[in-house]
């Protein structure tokens, strides 16, 4: 399961590093569903993120030009 706990950075490293086992062919059959599950949560959470992110910019942006 997806730890909460980490960077925006960190994850994005996880998902390059699940990238290139997949491209190599290093993950067994067996451990691939769980990899793809992996990347799965990592994304969904780096999505949100980036969502929050801009969301708060638009915000602030919105407030700054308010103030002129």
């Amino acid at each position: 399961m997806a730890k909460k706990n980490f960077t925006y950075k960190e994850a994005l490293e996880e998902l390059e590093n699940i990238l290139e086992e997949i491209e190599t062919g290093e993950p067994d059959l067996d451990n691939l569903s769980e990899k793809v599950k992996r990347a799965t949560l990592l994304i969904k959470e780096c999505k949100t993120r980036l969502r929050q992110t801009s969301e708060e910019i638009d915000s602030i942006l919105d407030d700054w030009e308010s103030d002129d």
